[in-house]
Parts: C-alpha cells; sequence; structure tokens
C-alpha cells in the first residue's frame, strides 16, 4: 500500500506565552518573567485525506495547536510543516495559504454581523482572485451555500437572521470559498445542540469525501471524536500523552488519562455500572508538576513518576507517555 502524502507535521513543537506583569512592577517586586506553557513538545502528522483529532479538557494546549497550524501563532520552539514546508514559507505564498483554512468554534463570533452572507463567502474569493467577475463571484457563493445545504436566497439575510446550525454551515460555506485542502476545526460543533451537531458532523464527512479534504479536528467531546477521527492524539497539560489509530485507542486505551476520559462518555449499554470520574483539578500550567503531568490525578502514580518525565512507548502503533505502561502496572 502506498504511503499517504503527509498534509501537515508537526515537529517537537512548544509554545510559551508571556504572562509577566509589567516590566516596573517585575522591578520593584523582583520577579523573574512568567512564561505559560501551552505546548510541550508535541509532534505528529496528518495524511492528506484523513480526520486527525486531539481531545482532552479545557486548557489542555488543542485549541493553542490549531492556531500554530494555521499559522495564527509562531512555534516558540520546533517546527510545523504544510506539504513538506515550513509554516512560515507556506504562509508567505498565497498559493499556499489559500489551500489551508479554519472553521471556528463560535459562528456566531467569526462571522461579521454587518456584512450579508453573500460578502462573508465571497471575502476569500475576492482575496485570493479566484474570481474577479461580480457574476461569477456570486455564482461560485450560490454554489458553495447550496453545497453546505443553503439556498441562494440565504445570501441575502445577516448572520443573527439564522439558528446556530445555519451560521455554522456558513462559516464552513466561508471556510471552502478558497478551495482548500486542509482545514483546523476547533470545536466546530461545541456550541450547537446535540442533533444539529450531527447534522453539521455528517456534512462535514460528507465534504470530506467528495472534495478530499484533510481535517485537524479539536474536541474535548469524545463521542465526536469518535464519529469523525482517523487517527487521535489525546492531551494532558499541553503534551500528547496517547497517540494512535483511534478505533484502537477507543477499543484498548492505555494511559490512564484516555481511559478516565473514556470512563466519561454516555453509554446506554453501561447504564448501573460503576464508573470512575477524572478527579482534581488541572495544575497550572505556569507551574506545571515535576515528572509526569498527570502524576497529581493518577491512581497508578509512584515515586518515578512524580520525578521522572516519561518517554513514549509504543505498542501496535500506539505511543503512549506512561511509566506505568512501560513498565506494565496498568494491566494489574
Amino acid at each position: 500500500m502506498t504511503a499517504k502524502r503527509i498534509v501537515l507535521e508537526a515537529i517537537g513543537v512548544s509554545h510559551f506565552f508571556d504572562v509577566s506583569r509589567p516590566f516596573l512592577q517585575r522591578l520593584v517586586a523582583r520577579e523573574q518573567k512568567r512564561r505559560l506553557r501551552a505546548v510541550d513538545d508535541v509532534s505528529f502528522a496528518v495524511p492528506a485525506g484523513t480526520t486527525f483529532a486531539l481531545v482532552g479538557e479545557s486548557g489542555c494546549g488543542k485549541s493553542t495547536i490549531a492556531r500554530l497550524a494555521v499559522g495564527l501563532h509562531a512555534a516558540t520552539i520546533g517546527e510545523i510543516r504544510f506539504e513538506n514546508k515550513p509554516l512560515s514559507a507556506a504562509r508567505a505564498q498565497p498559493a499556499l495559504r489559500r489551500r489551508m483554512n479554519m472553521i471556528f468554534q463560535d459562528p456566531y463570533a467569526s462571522l461579521n454581523p454587518r456584512w450579508r452572507v453573500r460578502d462573508i463567502v465571497a471575502e476569500p474569493i475576492r482575496a485570493f482572485t479566484l474570481a474577479t467577475r461580480p457574476n461569477e463571484v456570486q455564482a461560485r457563493v450560490g454554489s458553495l451555500l447550496a453545497e453546505v445545504g443553503l439556498t441562494v436566497r440565504d445570501g441575502d439575510r445577516y448572520p443573527h437572521e439564522f439558528s446556530g446550525g445555519q451560521r455554522q454551515r456558513v462559516s464552513i460555506a466561508r471556510a471552502l470559498a478558497s478551495e482548500p485542502e486542509f482545514l483546523v476545526c476547533d470545536e466546530p460543533t461545541s456550541a450547537l445542540d446535540v442533533s444539529v451537531q450531527a447534522q453539521i458532523l455528517n456534512l462535514m464527512r460528507d465534504l470530506q469525501r467528495r472534495l478530499g479534504l484533510t481535517y485537524l479536528f479539536i474536541s474535548h467531546n469524545l463521542a465526536v471524536v469518535r464519529h469523525m477521527a482517523d487517527r487521535l492524539g489525546v492531551m494532558y497539560l499541553g503534551r500528547i500523552v496517547e497517540l494512535g489509530p483511534a478505533e484502537a485507542i477507543f477499543r484498548g486505551p492505555r494511559h490512564p488519562y484516555t481511559r478516565l476520559l473514556l470512563e466519561a462518555i454516555p453509554d446506554l449499554e453501561q447504564i448501573g455500572r460503576r464508573r470512575t470520574p477524572v478527579g482534581g483539578e488541572v495544575p497550572s500550567p505556569i507551574a506545571p508538576p515535576s515528572g509526569c503531568p498527570f502524576h497529581p490525578r493518577c491512581p497508578l502514580a509512584n515515586e518515578r513518576c512524580r520525578i521522572e518525565k516519561p518517554a513514549y512507548t509504543r505498542t501496535a502503533g500506539v505511543e503512549v507517555a506512561c511509566h506505568a505502561v512501560e513498565e506494565g502496572r496498568e494491566r494489574a
């Protein structure tokens, strides 16, 4: 079988945010600069035509990776490559830049409330000069609206005149307007009702099949991810703790954090079974714990977990950063 072309690759990526107080206040208080490590040494690859999903609790760094993937942030350490070129170079070339786009979490906040939908969807077409004549632009807008389940007449309306699901369809139409191959989907259904979520997810799956799209899918909802993902990365405190084929991880999770997350998925077949919730609070990324970052909440933690950062252990195509897995203690 021929290996699929890699569309996006992250190589040892870390990203810091400066959260220090102003210089004079630090000088008076004799404080050092404070840095928040939002992403910690993350590596993954997204083959063409597939969906790579990142999941984890709020604050684990998923959305930061989403912004790194489209160049809204620059990596502090490491490199992100798009089509085997450094992302900084790709973003400087319009022909490559138009081949990536993003679908945001809140469709109402990401759409200009003063523009009609036809102008919102037409903006990328004009920006990348994919069409110049007004009739060509409007024909393309009408085609895009129809592709996401709206009508040409919907182009005359404003975002506030639509439901949440319809607004997200407008956002998807706008994302497709530049004719991209790669889409970053940052919690695209979390602001929607459950019934509408299913419609949007099915639409995205259908578009992927028909247009050959590649997705980086960000979510905290494992039930949604199971419906979408080919490969899965489980994040905790800025680091991927388990990485591999999505079905393999769902079928046999290895990392204690992944197991606890899967315990939280509603399952009608297991009503009455005792579940173990994820206990404790996520530590501060400004002052993360030593050793394994999950050890303060982990039921399998020992002294080694408290002092030594775990390396990745690879088993059956799944990579796990956990001392308990390496030592075989998770099966005890």
